[in-house]
């Protein structure tokens, strides 16, 4: 744990992508970037995902603020790691090499119930929930010349074409193919699908080694940014109908409409009309509930932090903490809640 924390320190201080994970940087060297003492029973390891979409840029600064509030007087700290996302997180929540973990709501019902990608290894009890963050937003993305209708059918144009759905295991890689599926495509006989990490695929595509991708994360997405800046015109978000909406929620009904407003991303002069599954902070049930309980209680009352380093987490909200969970709650989650006087489905509380 003592490696982990240094390594993280120093990349976290070095870390140039962004002005918000600049600040995160400045704020770790201004409390100085000091190691764990001990790896004791209450420092954990938090999985997230690739260093260019969403997942990692919030997870570190989730990490940060417990490390801050919570290290000095109850020895409590996450250590967030880079992973291949979801499908990866929960294969280290059940091995027990990470104890918290950010996931798609796909992959935690597919978790939770033993169905879709997960269904080999049956329903995964260890599983809780602690909060819903912010909204997985689908971005796919092709190059413009394929473009007709502005909408998913345009998909029909990339046949036998390279298309990026994100690294192997990974959870943009699972639900970009659930999406296909469910749209009537064959993703592995329609298109050449090949697996690489975000920040990967905003150079593929700019090079002309994939022709369209999807990346899905809070907007701003970093890599689609670095797309956008790369070609301007020449890419193009593709838009969901409502049609569309109800097809891809015809197995789980997770996602719903989402509006990327204009200015979003670098030459984005029109809205986006696409679609959003919510993700969630998932713990393991043997974790500590005092544990749990002081980590969300500091996340709700240190949301202006979480705000400065991306915009993603200002779609979180004490109100809307518990929508959408599909898994139940930790106790120590629980009993946050049930303090702020939120009440909570029978369906959240754990048996």
């Amino acid at each position: 744990m003592r490696i982990l924390f240094s390594w993280y320190c120093r990349f976290a201080a070095l870390w140039p992508a962004s002005a918000g994970i600049l600040v995160l940087a400045l704020v770790i060297l201004a409390l100085g970037c000091r190691e764990a003492e001990t790896a004791g029973p209450r420092h954990y390891i938090f999985a997230t995902a690739n260093t260019g979409g969403t997942y990692y840029p919030v997870g570190v600064a989730l990490a940060t603020l417990t490390k801050v509030k919570l290290e000095p007087s109850h020895h409590i700290a996450l250590s967030a790691v880079s992973s291949a996302g979801s499908g990866e997180n929960i294969a280290m929540l059940r091995d027990r090499t990470a104890q918290f973990a950010i996931l798609q709501g796909l992959y935690g019902a597919w978790a939770w119930n033993g169905t879709g990608k997960l269904r080999q290894d049956g329903p995964q009890t260890y599983l809780r929930s602690i909060t819903m963050l912010w909204q997985n937003v689908e971005h796919f993305a092709v190059k413009s010349d394929f473009v007709k209708n502005g909408d998913m059918s345009d998909l029909a144009a990339l046949k036998d074409k390279w298309f990026s759905l994100g690294q192997r295991n990974s959870g943009s890689e699972g639900s970009g193919l659930y999406i296909l599926e469910r749209l009537g495509f064959a993703p592995y006989d329609d298109f050449q699908i090949t697996s690489i990490d975000y920040g990967s695929n905003a150079s593929a595509i700019r090079n002309s080694s994939i022709d369209g991708m999807n990346i899905p994360g809070g907007p701003p997405v970093s890599a689609v940014t670095e797309a956008y800046t790369s070609l301007g015109k020449d890419l193009t978000i593709l838009n969901f109908t409502d049609e569309q909406l109800n097809a891809v929620n015809g197995g789980y009904p997770l996602w719903h409409r989402f509006i990327i407003a204009p200015g979003t991303y670098p030459g984005q002069d029109r809205e986006i009309a696409t679609i959003a599954q919510p993700n969630f902070l998932a713990v393991r049930q043997d974790v500590d509930e005092e544990a749990v309980y002081l980590i969300v209680k500091t996340i709700y009352a240190n949301l202006p932090f979480l705000h400065l380093i991306h915009s993603a987490s200002e779609a979180m909200s004490l109100d809307k903490a518990i929508a959408g969970l599909p898994v139940p709650l930790h106790p120590g989650a629980a009993r946050f809640y049930r303090e702020q006087g939120i009440d909570i489905p029978d369906h959240l509380i754990a048996r």
